[in-house]
């Protein structure tokens, strides 16, 4: 079937959560090397290559999207899975930067590309929010990608001497996390999660596997450990929660399901080479179960669906 419109003209933010997903699992393959004995080089640099290739084929296309016409910038912005979206993307960049560190490629002007996409992301979110009605201004765990996303900046900006400005980072994710939870917390209490939007719960993992690989990057050994445990806490709970969030059927939200899953099996990872022991293996067997079929069944859904153009119909893409 032919499009009326190229692709390209279409690409929606929806895939990018997608892309920071399939980038995160290969990052934790690349990092498992190192403590499972099975995991060869080879076979994550392989996963590496297709995760960057999948990535930088959405975000070049998206990037023509919006010079052909600046303005469909800010009509993607309409929905908060958009908004997520285009937070996504850059936590992408930044993530694509710890994925190049090992081989020292342009990876200080990746990083750097990366913190300046977060910054302008949660300018133009604060800007689409505050365009909203006032009705429609809630919190949602959408938003931890936009405010939370610099959480990300350790990961990479510590091994390349960047302490002071992945410290401001941290922090500044953390004071936006803290504010973003209770708001959604007290929200919660007014609006119940519409059945499509469900999946989208999954995303609570997510910072808090964030937070303890940000503060193990910078030596905050004491804070990896709380939020290791926190995260094993909201994992354990999330697994029971997937019946309830699944049960709307499918949609590009399906997305949040792939960067938490990883995000968590990154942690595991990082635990084992710490020296958990038994906890941390066992937790990287189940999130390496999980997350590897999850995101490559996303990884092909969102092509497909990006294929046909009906990726950009589910997710109200906007059209250059």
């Amino acid at each position: 079937m032919l499009l009326d419109t190229p692709l390209w003209r279409q690409t929606p933010p929806a895939a990018f959560p997608v892309c920071l997903g399939f980038l995160s699992l290969a990052v934790a393959w690349q990092h498992a090397v190192d403590v499972l004995p099975w995991v060869s080089e080879d076979m994550s640099n392989l996963l590496l290559a297709a995760a960057t290739g999948y990535f930088l084929w959405f975000f070049g296309f998206y990037i023509a999207k919006v010079a052909a016409r600046p303005s469909v910038l800010f009509e993607d912005m309409r929905s908060p899975p958009a908004r997520a979206g285009i937070a996504a993307m850059a936590m992408a960049m930044m993530m694509l930067a710890l994925a190049l560190l090992p081989f020292s490629v342009y990876v200080p002007q990746v990083w750097w590309t990366g913190v300046v996409l977060q910054i302008l992301a949660s300018a133009i979110v604060l800007h689409a929010i505050w365009k909203d009605p006032p009705d429609k201004r809630h919190f949602s765990t959408f938003q931890y990608l936009t405010f939370v996303g610099p959480v990300i900046g350790p990961f990479t900006g510590v091994p390349l001497g960047y302490i002071r400005e992945s410290y401001w980072l941290i922090m500044a994710a953390l004071v936006a996390y803290v504010i973003v939870t209770i708001g959604i917390f007290l929200n919660l209490k007014r609006d119940p999660i519409p059945k499509a939007l469900r999946p989208s719960v999954t995303i609570f993992l997510a910072p808090v596997c964030l937070f303890a690989l940000g503060f193990d990057a910078l030596g905050y050994h004491q804070l990896f450990v709380y939020f290791f445990w926190v995260c094993n806490a909201v994992a354990v709970v999330l697994l029971f929660l997937v019946p309830w969030m699944v049960r709307g059927g499918y949609t590009p939200v399906w997305g949040a399901f792939t960067f938490p899953v990883a995000a968590y099996l990154n942690v595991q990872v990082v635990g084992m080479a710490n020296g958990y022991g038994a906890y941390a293996t066992v937790g990287t067997y189940v999130a390496m179960a999980i997350a590897t079929p999850v995101i490559f069944y996303m990884v092909y859904r969102t092509v497909m669906e990006w294929v046909t153009g009906e990726l950009a119909r589910k997710s109200h893409a906007a059209t250059a």
